[in-house]
């Protein structure tokens, strides 16, 4: 096992519950959508030049939405770990200063929310999710990566989803650290699915054989995701 740190604890500084809500449901979430979106104004032209970047059903916004099940929890840096494990050879558990000195990368995507909004053009740093799998070293068997984050909440990605150029970890959005309410301190980024399946809070990559369906997934969200297909809903 790699451990780059001699402790594999991971804490909050708060560990008190929080209620989860039923899945919002198409366009709930969206209060003020005059406001956040640009159904009132010209077209936006880098639409334009490609009507293919928005996915059917999606409108744009310039803002960034915050949506999530919960309130951001409050982390203990000097505690907190991320543990990569399951059909790995190499599992290993990272202090935040280890993420540091991974191999950073940058990435401008777009971001697609079940909720019908888009924000183009994300600027995001981070870890390239391909330079994790060359520190672990999955297994041939592993099929899927289950993502673990705050208050036990899940998601899954195949593996072939994960292997694009365009999936890291990120902590740094639009030249500034990730905020607690947009997933920080790392999140998953996978701009080619619906935006909950780029995990926010994440404490934790678990490479499986078989997949498990995450908390959205159990409770209506299409576990595809993929935004051209709109495969929002079972």
């Amino acid at each position: 096992m790699l451990s780059l740190t001699p402790s594999i604890s991971s804490a909050k500084n708060s560990s008190a519950p929080r209620t989860i809500p039923v899945a919002p449901r198409l366009g709930e979430g969206t209060v003020g959508a005059e406001i956040l979106f640009r159904r009132d104004r010209e077209p936006d032209p880098r639409v334009v030049k490609d009507p293919h970047r928005l996915p059917p059903g999606q409108v744009l916004t310039q803002k960034w939405p915050v949506l999530s099940y919960g309130s951001p929890p409050r982390y203990d840096m000097t505690r907190w770990r991320l543990r990569l494990y399951g059909e790995v050879d190499v599992p290993a558990t990272l202090t935040w200063n280890d993420v540091g000195t991974l191999p950073s990368t940058t990435l401008t995507a777009d971001m697609h929310c079940v909720t019908t909004w888009s924000r183009l053009d994300n600027d995001w740093e981070g870890v390239a999710f391909k330079d994790l799998v060359a520190l672990v070293k999955p297994r041939g068997e592993a099929k899927y990566v289950i993502a673990h984050c705050d208050a036990d909440y899940t998601t899954s990605l195949p593996i072939e989803v994960l292997a694009d150029d365009d999936v890291l970890i990120a902590y740094r959005h639009d030249g500034a650290a990730l905020t607690p309410d947009h997933g920080g301190p790392l999140r998953l980024v996978v701009p080619k699915r619906y935006a909950w399946k780029s995990a926010k809070w994440l404490e934790g990559l678990e490479w499986v054989q078989h997949d498990r369906l995450g908390f959205w997934e159990r409770n209506g969200y299409n576990n595809a995701a993929d935004p051209w297909k709109e495969e929002r809903y079972w």
